[in-house]
């Protein structure tokens, strides 16, 4: 479990990010030219290799606490997140409230996965879910039959929802983000549904301050028992950094042929806490994502710990 309160990590000095920087080492076999990337940008300026190994396209890392930037790549660069898109789903539903209002599955919304291939969270027609438990379905399986579910009723209809999350997205100052839909499926169009990794980050962070969104994405697995109303269903969490990273607590991956494979994401290290994004890891390697978000959590944790180490010899009295 993350520590229940954001603390602030020490703000890193420049002597620090420099000796961060040897830390970095040759890139994998598997990612791009280091020619062929955007330019990282490490708090300070830009940089050439650190973390290292990272392949996503676009890349961030910060402080989960305060949002300050630790490390980015092409931060600012619009690219479709695939199911990352439902994090905005949440965080427009439990911010209505109302998550033990109960909402039957109605017929429609096991054809739409059926009729578009996506991931589902096997709701049956008919069953009677509260809110809540469609958002464990929404966001542990990325279930997009949830979604549908979720967004009909907290629209009122569907495109009344998805323009609540355009108004949210707004509101937190997401630059260059647009949702299209509620599950970030590949239409209209594939690149319809866009964020930057830097917006990302600030929609992770107002998502990870609202104790229902944490309880939920940092479960690895949750089983719904049968009861009058509701088949029994056991929901696997996709995002395989929990159990495979100590101290990671979240968040969504997603997935489109246009988006690649992507992560956002969240760990603890103390009193430290990290978030992080990567789109578009690799568009065949499922598992690259969370290589990539390993790098980079243990790269910052170390550079945390060095400025932590450094500001505490300079507090020492002198002798």
């Amino acid at each position: 479990m993350r520590p229940p309160a954001r603390l602030a990590v020490p703000r890193i000095a420049g002597a620090v990010l420099a000796a961060a920087l040897a830390v970095a080492a040759a890139a994998p076999a598997n990612a791009a030219p280091a020619s062929a990337r955007p330019a990282d940008v490490l708090a300070g300026g830009p940089v050439t290799a650190a973390p290292a190994g990272v392949g996503a396209l676009g890349a961030d890392l910060a402080d989960a606490g305060t949002g300050q930037l630790l490390w980015g790549r092409d931060a600012g660069t619009k690219r479709p997140m695939g199911s990352v898109t439902k994090v905005m789903t949440a965080l427009v539903v439990i911010q209505a409230g109302n998550l033990d209002r109960k909402i039957t599955v109605p017929a429609s919304a096991v054809s739409y996965v059926a009729s578009h291939g996506a991931s589902s969270a096997g709701l049956r027609a008919g069953d009677v879910l509260t809110a809540r438990q469609l958002l464990d379905a929404m966001l542990l399986p990325s279930g997009c039959d949830a979604a549908y579910v979720l967004a009909t009723a907290y629209g009122p209809g569907r495109a009344a929802f998805v323009a609540k999350m355009n108004a949210e997205a707004r509101r937190l100052g997401l630059a260059k983000t647009h949702f299209a839909n509620f599950d970030g499926l590949p239409y209209p169009t594939p690149r319809a549904t866009y964020s930057t990794p830097a917006s990302l980050i600030a929609l992770g962070r107002a998502a990870m301050a609202l104790a229902a969104f944490r309880a939920t994405v940092d479960r690895r697995a949750y089983h719904l028992a049968g009861r009058n109303g509701h088949h029994a269903y056991t929901w696997r969490n996709t995002n395989l950094l929990l159990g495979s990273y100590a101290g990671a607590d979240g968040i969504k991956t997603g997935f489109t042929k246009a988006a690649g494979y992507c992560l956002l994401f969240e760990a603890h290290s103390g009193a430290s806490v990290l978030i992080g994004v990567v789109l578009h890891s690799t568009a065949t390697k499922p598992g690259e994502r969370f290589t990539d978000a390993r790098r980079m959590l243990s790269w910052g944790f170390s550079v945390l710990a060095a400025s932590a180490a450094r500001t505490a010899r300079l507090s020492r009295p002198a002798r």
